[in-house]
């Protein structure tokens, strides 16, 4: 009979990796060599502590004893709520991530008090930032900081951020490195802030503007205005009409384009209006309409037949709104 022990260690290691973090140090304890495998720097390149809310010196003992060199994403959250007596994320931890952990690209902290944890002290290694419900204070991207902060940064994911407003996003523009931006639920951010912002970051590739106030033909004609080169976009169909999806005709790089209802009004575009738009994108390869109404297999089979180089997709909405910038 075939055991574990004699599964080949890539394949234990593959097992492993699925488990929490906890459990992946309690069956090193089992013998010799399944402690030899859990040291392997290979299962600890991305590390997930979402499920816990960790004293301060268990996570400090993790990054000495297991994390180190080897990480390269790390997920954090489970402070803000967890009460007044719950341990914080500190400066001196995020410094520490940035000291010795010199191949980490991806943070993603998730419910976190971050008021008192200045963006300076976030390890400059990073290429993809994502902040998921976390409390961030007024001047975390007003004030006047280094240009040498996050220099590498990329991508950033706001998702449901309720103290990010237009100075914020305004803010955004001293990270030149930045090509992807995921804004979702950040509900103070206004049509004029959207605009003012763009124009500054005009050498955008991503923007993903998710379940906001901001009205899709708004946001369209502020792409339209600032971001022709621009490869993906990703909107929330609120407010949007067949004149505000015509803006965005002839885009000449857009490869791209997801429209996200439910909310669907009577200026809602037609198929064969979002079809009359699409035909003018030399480049577009991918048209996903999800949540729109539309029932059946009408509309897909309008759109496929007018757009045969087009991978067209036409679905109801996903029931995880956390999906958003997947």
């Amino acid at each position: 009979m075939v055991t574990l022990s004699d599964l080949p260690d890539s394949v234990l290691l593959e097992v492993f990796s699925y488990l929490p973090v906890r459990d992946r140090i309690r069956i090193s304890r089992v013998c010799h060599h399944w402690k030899r495998l859990v040291d392997d720097r290979w299962l600890w390149r991305h590390v997930d502590l979402t499920l816990y809310t960790m004293r301060p010196k268990v996570l400090w003992h993790l990054l000495r004893r297991y994390m180190a060199s080897r990480l390269q994403s790390l997920r954090l959250g489970g402070y803000l709520f967890s009460g007044s007596q719950a341990p914080q994320l500190s400066p001196a931890l995020m410094r520490a991530l940035g000291q010795k952990c010199p191949n980490l690209k991806r943070l993603c902290l998730h419910v976190a008090d971050l008021t008192i944890v200045p963006i300076t002290s976030l390890p400059c290694t990073l290429q993809t930032l994502e902040l998921h419900s976390c409390e961030i204070s007024m001047s975390w991207l007003i004030d006047k900081q280094d240009p040498t902060v996050l220099p590498l940064l990329e991508c950033i994911v706001l998702d449901r951020v309720p103290a990010f407003y237009d100075d914020h996003l305004q803010g955004l523009k001293r990270f030149r490195a930045l090509r992807s931006l995921v804004l979702g639920g950040t509900y103070r951010v206004t049509e004029t802030g959207l605009d003012a912002s763009l124009q500054e970051m005009n050498y955008l590739q991503r923007l993903e503007v998710l379940g906001c106030t901001l009205s899709a033909d708004s946001t369209f004609l502020a792409i339209s205005r600032h971001l022709r080169d621009i490869r993906k976009i990703r909107v929330s169909a609120r407010g949007l009409s067949a004149p505000g999806l015509a803006v965005l005709e002839g885009m000449p790089t857009l490869e791209s384009l997801c429209l996200l209802g439910p909310l669907v009004t009577p200026e809602m575009p037609s198929p064969e209006e979002i079809l009359a738009t699409c035909r003018t994108m030399p480049k577009l390869r991918v048209l996903e309409l999800q949540g729109l109404g539309w029932e059946g297999q009408e509309a897909e089979r309008i759109l496929c037949k007018g757009l045969p180089h087009c991978m067209v997709i036409v679905r109801p909405s996903p029931k995880e709104s956390m999906d958003w910038w997947m």
